[in-house]
């Protein structure tokens, strides 16, 4: 019960991934947007695999030989079967975002630990883009993977009393890799980089010190259809700057633990999350948008550390439950979003304004994804860490864009001069 909600988010989110795209692109192109555009809507279809060597850095004892083979544990390996698409070069959103592709992958992964890591499954979402053409063939891109792992060693104080890592076993996978992508011809490119990864829980089972491996990556892509054709008349698109309002509603269950002199003591039960956000953004480009955001949160574990039954046992910990103030706060910040089609990456640095204790005190730090599901509603899985530290809460919710009808700005090349033509969305 307790990674249902987890596991529903990242379902709709590979869900929403390829149909995303055709609802995306059906959108951007309706006849009365584009109706003197003569495009072509086929998509061009990608797969890739990838082999991912890796060093593990050591978030605990465990990894430093504190386990039951009392040996280092170092390295880890993946390797990654994906499926990705772009949109046609002719179509608008191809237009807009002609280097930009988005599918779905699985990999295997392994820790060569097995008897108390497992060798987990991950199944996720992904997008990459160029950053850079470095020469004809040859550029630097970028890729980010989101999904979830199965199939962990899990913590058990009888059978697997020293992993004191991984408290589920089923974990979060997030991946962030920079590489040079050599084109071969077009349909087949290598691909060679650096590669980080995070596994984790947030925090709704314990322990969560989380596994993060550190490596590099090569890969071989073969595309089906490279989209060669000819635009009658336009050449690119762009989108004027304007303002738009994003308004996310989240939610989430934890586990709470803290350290009670040189013991580690768990809080019974889990709890429950609720958030607020109103982000207001100026949008530049096609490509990035940023603003500020009020938060608000209330967490029924905040400060319960605090509220500790005194006559109770370590066997038996009780708590009384902490007033409403002090599991309430409302922060201010500062935003930016990477926009892409169907997936936008929103990151931000705040500080809680109206708190009291000392879990909602100071600076939070938030990681999100948005899926679009329409253009103007999308599902967001984001994570909340506090004092750049400590990881706090999953934010998994929908939200809701509130924009003014915003135009686009083409250029017509079939005349001697480029002329800018607009149409409104």
């Amino acid at each position: 019960m307790k990674t249902k909600l987890l596991l529903l988010y990242i379902a709709g989110l590979l869900a929403v991934c390829p149909v995303g795209g055709n609802l995306m692109a059906q959108t951007a192109t309706q006849p009365d947007v584009l109706k003197n555009d003569t495009v072509s809507h086929k998509l061009i279809h990608r797969l890739g695999l990838d082999v991912r060597p890796s060093y593990v850095t050591p978030t605990n004892d465990f990894f430093d030989g504190d386990n039951m083979h009392q040996q280092r544990i170092r390295q880890a390996l993946s390797v990654h079967l994906k499926y990705a698409f772009q949109f046609d070069k002719n179509s608008s959103l191809g237009r807009l975002y002609p280097h930009a592709y988005q599918g779905i992958g699985v990999s295997y992964n392994t820790f060569f630990c097995p008897s108390e890591l497992g060798n987990p499954i991950a199944v996720y979402a992904f997008q990459g883009s160029r950053i850079a053409q470095l020469s004809p063939r040859l550029s630097f891109d970028y890729e980010w993977n989101f999904g979830a792992s199965f199939g962990w060693k899990k913590y058990d104080r009888t059978y697997n009393p020293q992993n004191e890592v991984i408290g589920s076993k089923i974990n979060a996978y997030i991946n962030l890799g920079f590489f040079l992508n050599w084109q071969l011809n077009s349909q087949w490119s290598l691909t060679a980089g650096m590669d980080f990864t995070h596994y984790s829980n947030g925090n709704t089972h314990y322990p969560n010190s989380g596994v993060n491996p550190i490596g590099g990556r090569v890969g071989i892509v073969r595309t089906f259809g490279d989209g060669v054709t000819t635009v009658q008349g336009f050449k690119s698109l762009s989108i004027k700057p304007y303002i738009s309002y994003d308004l996310v509603v989240y939610g989430a269950t934890r586990k709470r633990g803290f350290v009670d002199g040189y013991d580690v003591c768990l809080v019974p039960g889990s709890f429950g999350i609720v958030g607020l956000n109103f982000n207001p953004m100026y949008n530049f480009n096609k490509y990035f948008r940023a603003g500020v955001s009020v938060d608000a949160q209330y967490d029924e574990s905040a400060n319960i550390k605090d509220y500790r039954v005194e006559e109770s046992s370590s066997s038996d910990v009780k708590f009384h439950r902490p007033p409403f103030h002090k599991q309430f706060a409302v922060g201010l910040s500062v935003r930016g979003e990477l926009v892409m089609p169907i997936f936008s990456i929103n990151a931000g640095i705040g500080r809680n304004l109206i708190c009291s204790g000392d879990d909602t005190e100071g600076f939070y730090q938030i990681l999100a994804l948005k899926t679009s599901i329409t253009p103007r509603l999308f599902l967001h899985v984001g994570y909340q860490l506090s004092k750049f530290k400590n990881p706090n809460n999953l934010m998994l919710g929908f939200g809701y864009r509130f924009y003014k009808k915003r135009y686009y700005k083409r250029f017509n090349t079939s005349s001697a001069a480029l002329c800018p033509l607009y149409f409104f969305e």
